[in-house]
């Protein structure tokens, strides 16, 4: 670094802090900024227009940097230390068993009759009672239960493993 080029950079330093602190909001970040700033200024001091300002050349130089790490930073997320994170949340439970559940459970419901499988979806899905899922669909309460008994059965049948019988369901109450 020559004189010329200490005696131009150094009272533009306080400028390009100030900067580059207001940028990031981290006092040691915006000095790593800036350090950055200057190594690429002294390495690219030959491509400076002589008859522009050195001061907009350099605080577009930081300007670039500072976006550059904060495009980098967002694509890596928050580095956190190993020994500040809990051990739950850094192992998942494999989801490949449920996502193939569900598409089971989606292909027998697709399986039965029209009649049950409305009826279950109102009641099961959408929580409705069985008085109002027999005002929906204009048939008695009674015709309700005994089709979404039967539309149950057969989804278990439907979904049970082959050679298992289907256990026997549990008794529920009359919503």
């Amino acid at each position: 670094m020559t004189q010329d080029m200490i005696d131009i950079v150094g009272p533009i330093i306080p400028s390009l802090r100030r900067y580059a602190r207001a940028l990031l909001r981290d006092a040691v970040a915006a000095d790593d900024l800036v350090q950055d700033t200057l190594e690429r200024a002294i390495g690219r001091w030959h491509q400076r227009r002589e008859d522009a300002s050195t001061r907009a050349w350099l605080l577009t130089i930081l300007h670039n940097l500072a976006i550059n790490t904060m495009r980098r930073n967002n694509r890596r997320g928050v580095a956190v230390a190993i020994d500040a994170v809990e051990e739950s949340t850094m192992a998942t439970l494999p989801s490949q068993e449920a996502g193939l559940a569900q598409r089971d459970v989606l292909r027998a419901v697709a399986q039965l009759p029209e009649d049950q499988r409305t009826l279950l979806l109102l009641i099961a899905l959408e929580g409705v009672s069985y008085a109002e899922a027999a005002t929906i669909t204009g048939v008695p309460v009674g015709t309700v239960m005994s089709r979404l008994s039967r539309g149950r059965e057969r989804l278990r049948r439907l979904l049970a493993e082959p050679g298992e019988t289907a256990a026997r369901p549990m008794l529920r109450s009359v919503k």
